[in-house]
């Protein structure tokens, strides 16, 4: 039921938030919201944690896709601009926030040492950027560009990021409230993970490689890469590694060894995740709840949300500016990393857990100021990220630039891309007459029609191969004699997608279309369409700038891709 009112009611959400132009994440969170229990208590605590199966699922696959556009030459056009920002917006948010929130404790405890352990926590917590919502929003605006391409780049790097900071930070808090523990330890452990995670992709990419050498079939594929995604999820999860950069490496390295075999693979994945990415927010909103905070953690919660912001802003730009990126990254990238979502929650889980045991104020522990401090500011961050990332490639000039094939096919009709009516021939005409027009035409058919011009069927070479050696038949024998009569149609009305199905289906390269009444119309031509859909492809990704009111509807968009 929870899965099915989330699919259901996050369309309608998604919809609604669509015609305001405000990305369709924020309607699945806030349905998340109003279910959950902050809103009507319909998904419960113990709901979301029994689902946390589906959950990692999900992470999994928002990993892999994301995995999927970091190809190597990306990295190694822009590698230095991306570590720059990197380094810039994930630092400066470290710093920023932990001297905010550590201010605050001060200010409350009078205790530097309480207050320095704080900090650090929070800072390094709010190094992270959601890939999530991100990546949904750049996926649903279908955005390209350089600006796309250093987002896509760095929320996908902020992970590691992320934990290493985490791992000092925690690390420093033990040391700093003689809770035990040692800033070594905590950063071995955390390479470690990250060293699992980085091996455990890797061997998984080289065997789907090896096992998509020997399966052929869409179907095969896509059943094949969903299982090993399962494979590599769950050995993340028994490990204690991060499943996110463990699924994202799989994509990494498999989009990098085999580019041509892993296109068609990460399209349909992609094709089939939009009902998994949609209750997978839902679940986040849910999981978001607004507890009564003491005041003074209402103020840690509002500088946080105010100096990552600025420190995501500000250390984006200048790491942009200083590595020489493109203007429209070192002018709008930092409002495209404002989300905060699972890797913050869970780095919050994790040092409610470490920190349980240094309290604060009011009976109020140090784990307990982190969680729910971060689950806080995620709900506001969440609500508010979405649409400034979809600013900021808009403002860019990114939005619907990334257009595929599947887009321009669904937006084709055959009269586009129809041959004209010639070449037709008489059922009375004889075949020297067929062989004639055969001999002088560039079509390998030949559409048979009737005296009122109707479409009866078809000839080709193949059609006559019988009696091309009997020349003296020629004359005698008529096109309605030898010619292949139409078991299966194509009006001009047909869709363009099914009438190309159809073509390959009867192994055909071109076959006659015919008109509301019947009347042969002209040509479908398999390699002319295919060119004039390469063209239109051409022209649509060329163009400079789109507006917003063009966006695709992501929901349809991502239907036809399947």
């Amino acid at each position: 039921v929870i899965l099915g009112t989330g699919i259901f009611g996050g369309i309608l959400g998604a919809t609604l938030f669509q015609k305001m132009k405000i990305p369709q994440v924020v309607g699945y969170i806030l349905l998340g919201l109003l279910l959950g229990e902050t809103g009507f208590g319909i998904i419960r605590m113990s709901d979301v944690q029994g689902l946390r199966s589906f959950n990692y699922f999900a992470l999994g696959l928002i990993g892999f896709l994301v995995g999927g556009e970091l190809k190597g030459e990306t990295f190694r056009k822009y590698g230095k601009q991306f570590f720059g920002m990197l380094i810039g917006e994930g630092v400066l948010a470290f710093i920023l926030v932990g001297v905010a929130s550590g201010a605050v404790v001060y200010y409350v405890l009078g205790n530097l040492t309480f207050a320095a352990a704080s900090g650090v926590v929070f800072g390094a917590i709010a190094s992270a950027t959601d890939p999530a919502s991100t990546i949904q929003v750049l996926w649903e605006t279908r955005s390209k560009g350089e600006l796309t391409t250093a987002l896509i780049a760095i929320v996908a790097l902020d992970d590691a990021l992320a934990m290493t900071l985490y791992a000092l930070g925690t690390g420093t808090a033990s040391i700093l409230t003689g809770a035990g523990g040692s800033i070594s330890t905590e950063l071995l452990k955390t390479f470690g993970e990250l060293g699992g995670a980085l091996a455990l992709g890797g061997v998984s990419a080289l065997v789907l490689n090896q096992i998509l050498r020997i399966y052929s079939s869409r179907e095969q594929k896509l059943t094949l890469a969903v299982g090993m995604l399962l494979l590599v999820i769950g050995i993340a999860s028994a490990l204690d590694l991060d499943i996110i950069l463990s699924s994202m490496v799989m994509g990494i390295v498999l989009v990098n060894i085999a580019p041509r075999r892993s296109k068609e693979l990460f399209s349909l994945v992609q094709g089939v995740s939009l009902p998994i990415y949609i209750v997978f927010f839902v679940l986040v909103g849910a999981r978001l709840t607004v507890h009564a905070l003491p005041t003074w953690l209402w103020l840690i919660v509002g500088l946080y949300v105010v100096f990552r912001s600025f420190g995501k802003y500000i250390g984006m730009t200048l790491g942009a500016k200083l590595t020489g990126a493109a203007p429209e990254v070192v002018k709008y990238g930092g409002l495209g990393l404002g989300a905060q979502g699972g890797v913050a929650v869970g780095l919050s889980i994790m040092a409610s857990q470490h920190l349980a045991n240094i309290h604060l104020h009011g009976g109020m522990s140090l784990g307990d100021a982190v969680i729910f401090g971060v689950t806080t500011t995620t709900l506001i961050v969440q609500l508010a990220g979405p649409p400034l990332t979809k600013l900021a490639v808009y403002l860019a000039g990114e939005i619907g630039r990334n257009i595929t094939e599947e887009d321009v096919l669904a937006s084709m009709s055959i009269r586009d891309v129809l041959k004209k009516a010639e070449g037709a021939i008489s059922m009375s005409d004889n075949l020297q007459v067929v062989l004639k027009k055969l001999s002088e035409s560039d079509l390998s058919i030949c559409p048979v029609v009737d005296s009122n011009g109707k479409l009866q069927g078809i000839l080709s070479l193949e059609d006559l191969k019988d009696v091309l050696f009997s020349q003296s038949l020629w004359p005698w024998l008529l096109a309605q004699d030898a010619m292949r009569p139409l078991d299966e149609t194509i009006t001009v009305d047909t869709s363009l997608k099914d009438a190309l199905a159809l073509l390959e289906q009867l192994d055909l390269h071109q076959f006659p279309v015919m008109d509301a009444e019947g009347r042969f119309a002209g040509i479908l031509d398999r390699r002319y369409t295919k060119r004039k859909i390469n063209e239109e492809l051409l022209r649509r990704s060329s163009s400079k700038k789109d507006s917003p009111d063009d966006d695709d509807n992501p929901q349809e968009t991502t239907s036809e891709a399947a």
